[in-house]
Parts: C-alpha cells; sequence; structure tokens
C-alpha cells in the first residue's frame, strides 16, 4: 500500500471517531436515565396522625333461654297427660300440670296406711280415757280427719305431757304416722307442676309409655326471659368486659334488641380458642326475640391509648412500610384492635408515611416516591 493511501485512511478514521464519539457517549447517558427511571417506584402513602379512636367491634351470638328443664319424674309408672297435651311448641303457665304418673295404686296404699294408723289409735283409745281422759277429745277429732278419704293428712295432736308422749311412743304411733307423712309427700311427685310460664321446645315420651325415675320425658324454657352467648377471641376478650353493653342487630342490620354482660365462661373453646360471654337480651319495642335466633353483636370500644387506623393489607407479621426520604424501612408495631378491614395501631410518630399497600420487601437500589392514599387514616 502506497504511504498516500496509508495518510488518507488515517484521515478518514480520524474523522469518523470524531464525529462518533460524542454520538455514544449521549447514547450512555440516555440509557442512565432511563435506567434511573426504571427504578423508580411509587407507592401509596398516608401522614400518620395518633388519635383517640372510638372503635366499633363486631361478633355473633344464638339466643337461649335463661332458664330451661328437663322434665322427669321421680317415681315410675304410666305417663298421663296433664292439663294439656305437649307438643314443640306449645305454651303453659306457671302452676299448670305439665304431666301425671298413673299414682291410684300408691294413693290407695296411702288411705290404707291411713286406716292401719286409725286402727291403732281406736284400740288404744279406751287406755287414754282411764288414764288421761283431758286428751281424748283431740284424738278424737285427729281420728276423724285421718279416717277422711277427701281430707288432707291432719297435724298430728300436740303431746302436753311426759306420760302421753310415752303412751303413744310404745304403741308404735309416731313411727307409722311420720311414714304416712313420708308417702303423702312421695304421692305428690305422681304430678309435674310447671315451675314457671315457658315452652315446650323438645318432647321425648308421650302419654302411655312407661317411665322411670329420671328419664327425660320433655324439655321446657321459660319465656320472655333469654340471654345471648357469644363466643370472642381471647385478645377481645378484655374490650368486651369494659365495655359490658351491647347492640343486637339482624343479618339486615336493624336493631332487634341491647343488653349487657351477665357472666363470662372460665373455660376456653380448645379449637376456636374463644371465651363465652353472655349477655342479657331485652328487645327492642316491637320487637320479638325467638329461642334459637342469630343476631349481630356490636360495642363501641374506646381506645385508651391513641392509635393509627391502617388497612389491615398496610400490616404484615406485626411490622409496617414507613417512607423516609426516597427508602422504605419496617417499623414494628403493636396491634390494639381492628374490625374486618381495619386495625388499629400503635408504634408509628405523627408526621410519619407510612405505606398503605404490600409492595414487596423495600430494595436500596429502588427510589421510592409517595403518592397519598386515599385512605382516611
Amino acid at each position: 500500500m502506497k504511504r498516500s493511501q496509508i495518510i488518507l485512511l488515517g484521515i478518514f478514521l480520524f474523522i469518523s471517531g470524531a464525529m462518533y464519539i460524542p454520538i455514544l457517549m449521549n447514547a450512555k447517558e440516555y440509557e442512565k436515565q432511563i435506567k434511573k427511571e426504571n427504578k423508580t417506584v411509587n407507592v401509596p402513602t398516608a401522614i400518620v396522625i395518633n388519635e383517640l379512636h372510638k372503635i366499633p367491634m363486631s361478633s355473633y351470638g344464638q339466643v337461649a333461654p335463661n332458664t330451661e328443664l328437663l322434665v322427669s319424674f321421680e317415681v315410675q309408672g304410666k305417663l298421663q297427660q296433664g292439663d294439656q297435651r305437649l307438643k314443640p311448641g306449645v305454651s303453659f303457665r306457671s302452676g299448670s300440670i305439665l304431666y301425671r304418673i298413673d299414682g291410684q295404686e300408691a294413693a290407695y296404699s296411702l288411705f290404707a296406711r291411713r286406716m292401719s294408723l286409725a286402727s291403732i289409735i281406736t284400740q288404744a283409745l279406751p287406755d287414754l280415757a282411764l288414764d288421761m281422759p283431758e286428751e281424748k277429745d283431740k284424738w278424737d277429732q285427729f281420728l276423724v280427719g285421718l279416717t277422711s278419704l277427701r281430707s288432707d293428712i291432719p297435724a298430728f295432736p300436740k303431746l302436753n305431757t311426759r306420760k302421753e308422749k310415752q303412751f303413744w311412743t310404745v304403741r308404735n304411733v309416731l313411727t307409722e304416722y311420720f311414714n304416712i307423712i313420708a308417702q303423702d309427700n312421695r304421692l305428690k311427685k305422681y304430678e309435674y307442676i310447671a315451675p314457671f310460664s315457658g315452652t315446650v321446645t323438645e318432647v321425648y315420651s308421650e302419654p302411655g309409655s312407661i317411665v322411670n325415675p329420671g328419664v327425660q320425658i320433655a324439655k321446657i324454657a321459660r319465656t320472655g326471659e333469654f340471654e345471648l352467648k357469644v363466643p370472642v377471641s381471647l385478645e377481645d376478650l378484655k374490650m368486651y368486659k369494659e365495655q359490658k353493653t351491647a347492640r343486637f342487630k339482624d343479618p339486615n342490620g336493624k336493631l332487634i334488641a341491647t343488653g349487657s354482660i351477665i357472666r363470662v365462661s372460665d373455660v376456653i373453646n380448645q379449637r376456636t380458642q374463644s371465651a363465652d360471654v353472655y349477655y342479657s337480651v331485652k328487645p327492642e319495642e316491637g320487637e320479638r326475640v325467638y329461642n334459637g335466633l342469630y343476631l349481630n353483636v356490636e360495642i363501641d370500644f374506646i381506645s385508651n391509648e391513641k392509635t393509627v387506623a391502617l388497612p389491615r393489607r398496610a400490616v404484615k407479621d406485626r411490622k409496617v412500610l414507613v417512607l423516609k426520604g426516597d427508602k422504605l424501612t419496617y417499623v414494628d408495631v403493636k396491634q390494639v384492635s381492628r374490625k374486618p378491614d381495619t386495625v388499629y395501631v400503635t408504634g408509628i410518630q405523627d408526621g410519619q408515611r407510612v405505606v398503605t399497600e404490600q409492595v414487596g420487601a423495600p430494595n436500596k437500589d429502588m427510589i421510592y416516591k409517595p403518592v397519598e392514599s386515599e385512605e382516611k387514616k
């Protein structure tokens, strides 16, 4: 190659380099700018304001009778109908006879024993008239009541002297009398008298069947007095106890009744880790509460420490993301309370920007820019 050609080639390469080097440098700067823009992430945030909150809390419960009894007898025999035929849903009044046991045989046995005692006294009256004539009249009157089929067992005559007491004791009169009283009391157990006004909830035996002592015949519940059993998680139990009162609404949000805490169970449900709280039930005017009805339970708990309300999705593993400058950092928080879509926490300072969405783990190479969240804090 000639020297002149080499010189021309060098001049061409120099001119070409001078033209393309600035273009390449501008391309690198543009690439850096694009990469920088690609590392910028917009995150939804809200400025923290700690304040006292009136926190609505909700649960559910089932209405149950305040008093519920199983009907059974202490005696054996054929079951008979009481004042009315009982079926589930039938109402009854206090003092009415719910069921009877056929006690005719027991009644005859009792009257025969009364006659036996009367015979003993009648045979002893001549001796009583000789030894203590002033006491004879009261024993004559006692015999009249004792032998009357339609009258109750008369009260035992008062024994005025030690001699009189010994007179009747050796004839076994006192023992027989108290045996008769015991048998008469047992005869009263052949009827089951309603201890309150209520409703029959279940029936297990029908009239005509033979029942044994302790066998369940029916289940009855007092009407007009109900309670609401509410399962409450252990973390919320303290707040329910402090509030004491609650509102009860139907699934449509209509207020049905109000009530206050009657008692709190000391037994924890191992499956749900909740405790049962029992409320009294006072229906609103014009409303009626039924046994077995499910109601939503609401209370308004006023926190005694300042908290910030955050969306549930903003808290994960008791931590939130806070924007400091253009970087994200984790901050530990303590949950004070919650409702379905909101948690109330402490541990974040006023004025800090908290991220209201889950945006993944912080990346030190990323630049984060705040976007004001529409969530109200």
